[in-house]
C-alpha cells in the first residue's frame, strides 16, 4: 500500500496492491486485489478478492464488486495494446448501489445507479437504466423492481 487516502473504518485484507487511490468510509477490500492510481471507491462499497481495478475507474457508494472482477481501460483502439500511451485509455464510472457479480469484465463504460451485473458478464456499452444485466455482451434481463 502506498499513498492511499483511507476513509474511516476501512477494512483491508492483505496481501493486496493499493496505490495512489482513495477508499471511502466503511469500505472493505479483500485479499489479492489491485486498486491502481487515481481510482476512487465510494463509501460503504465492498471489493472482494482477486479483483483488478485499473486507473480511470470511479466506483460509487454502496457498491459490491465480486470476486475476480476485472476493469479494463485500454480498448485496443489501435488494434493492439496502448503500450503505456494513456491518451488511448478510457474511463469507467460506476453509479451508486451497483452490484457486479464474480468474474465480470467491465470495459470503459458508465453504469447508472441501482444496476446488477450478473457473474461472468462482459459489459461493453454504457448502462443508463436501473435493472439486471447479464451475458456477453451484457444485456438487460429485467428492470429494477
Amino acid at each position: 500500500m502506498r499513498d492511499v487516502t483511507f476513509g474511516a473504518r476501512v477494512k483491508i485484507v492483505e496481501p493486496c496492491n493499493l496505490y495512489d487511490c482513495e477508499i471511502g468510509d466503511d469500505c472493505f477490500v479483500g485479499p489479492f486485489t489491485e486498486v491502481q492510481k487515481g481510482v476512487t471507491i465510494g463509501a460503504r462499497s465492498r471489493v472482494q478478492s482477486h479483483a483488478f481495478i485499473c486507473e480511470l475507474v470511479t466506483i460509487g457508494e454502496d457498491c459490491f464488486v465480486g470476486h475476480g472482477v476485472m476493469f479494463i481501460n485500454d480498448t485496443f483502439a489501435t488494434g493492439g495494446p496502448a503500450r503505456g500511451d494513456k491518451t488511448l485509455w478510457r474511463k469507467t464510472v460506476i453509479g451508486n448501489r451497483v452490484s457486479i457479480g464474480s468474474n465480470a469484465t467491465i470495459m470503459p463504460v458508465r453504469i447508472a445507479d441501482d444496476v446488477v451485473i450478473g457473474a461472468g458478464s462482459v459489459v461493453t456499452k454504457d448502462i443508463a437504466a436501473a435493472g439486471t444485466y447479464a451475458g456477453n455482451p451484457a444485456r438487460r434481463l429485467a428492470p429494477r423492481s
